[in-house]
């Protein structure tokens, strides 16, 4: 066996498993989460991505569950902030305060110190204090009183949102939206679903029951693997095409932004190697593009008053784009 055999053998190898890694996680998560699979495995992709999640829908569908089964499943520290009108900055980021004792100042950790932040109702709280999710999401680091303070890694924010028509909600500015790496709904469960639902009441499994199939060095390797999958120069080529388009719309006042470009592609990696393949296709590229780009996109005002939508926008590109044929070096 040559050289190249050898390399082909260990990369199939790892491929397979990785996707193995990748589905223990899917299956532990929906012990809990039933009836959403294809979620759970976006919510997962956005982990391994590197990325934030926002997850919107109205009140009492699993958002902050599904959160708190990703980080059990992978032995991950998970704090939840309620994000109200009163909540202050300092409360999500932390504080410095003067020990009288000794005589000097101390960084208290506030809740965005954890593995996987949720950030429950993000939009019910002031657009300043939304705004203290800012730097944390794009550095992972917090900046109080001219000191840094670096998060743990993985980092995630789920963030849930209700409806902007539900009442006491404020609209996420397009800085912190483009800060997600994906935007999910999760819908209701089907009828078979939901009665499982109804029977795991009665004695089923709950979140503090799960028990961990990998840990956060997992995770983090993880990670580091899926950067290796190769993209083909028409892929790039695919991606950048695609996102400007959108800027091109004329139902669109704002198109995806550059950050767009690299969350679809850093998406489209971890796709493919949680297929088990080493490559991205256009499959991979196509399947992640709403989740990606849709909360990207701001509607013109008379699109939006003929009930246009950001999903449908992000369908006519997907239509208009050439898929390209071949992939160079595959």
């Amino acid at each position: 066996m040559n050289g190249r055999n050898v390399s082909d053998s260990r990369d199939e190898g790892a491929g397979r498993e990785f996707a193995a890694a990748f589905q223990r996680v899917v299956d532990n998560v929906e012990l809990v989460v039933r009836g959403k699979t294809e979620v759970v495995r976006q919510a997962l992709t956005c982990l391994l991505a590197g990325g934030h999640l926002l997850v919107e829908d109205v009140p009492g569908l699993g958002k902050t569950s599904l959160a708190r089964c990703l980080a059990a499943s992978v032995e991950a520290t998970c704090h939840r902030i309620q994000f109200t009108p009163d909540l202050l900055p300092s409360d999500v980021t932390g504080v410095t305060v003067y020990h009288q004792g000794s005589g000097e100042f101390r960084f208290h950790q506030g809740p965005v110190f954890a593995h996987v932040v949720v950030a429950d109702e993000v939009n019910r709280a002031s657009p300043k204090t939304q705004s203290a999710l800012l730097e944390v999401m794009e550095e992972g680091r917090v900046t109080v009183d001219g000191v840094t303070h670096p998060v743990p890694r993985p980092f995630l924010v789920v963030a849930t949102q209700n409806p902007v028509d539900m009442d006491g909600t404020y609209p996420l500015p397009e800085a912190q939206l483009d800060r997600f790496l994906m935007r999910l709904r999760v819908g209701y469960p089907s009828r078979a679903a939901e009665m499982a639902i109804l029977r795991d009441r009665r004695g089923g499994l709950r979140v503090e029951d799960l028990q961990p199939v990998l840990g956060t060095d997992d995770i983090l390797a993880m990670t580091a693997q899926t950067a290796s999958v190769h993209v083909a120069e028409t892929i790039h080529e695919y991606v950048v095409d695609l996102v400007a388009a959108t800027r091109e719309l004329p139902g669109l006042r704002l198109g995806a932004s550059p950050r767009g470009s690299i969350a679809l592609l850093r998406a489209a990696q971890v796709r493919a190697a949680a297929t088990g393949r080493r490559f991205v296709t256009p499959e991979d590229v196509k399947a992640l593009a709403e989740p990606t780009l849709a909360h990207r996109l701001l509607l013109a005002p008379d699109a939006e008053l003929r009930g246009y939508t950001a999903e449908r926008a992000v369908a006519e590109v997907l239509e208009s784009v050439p898929v390209p044929r071949t992939l160079a070096g595959v």
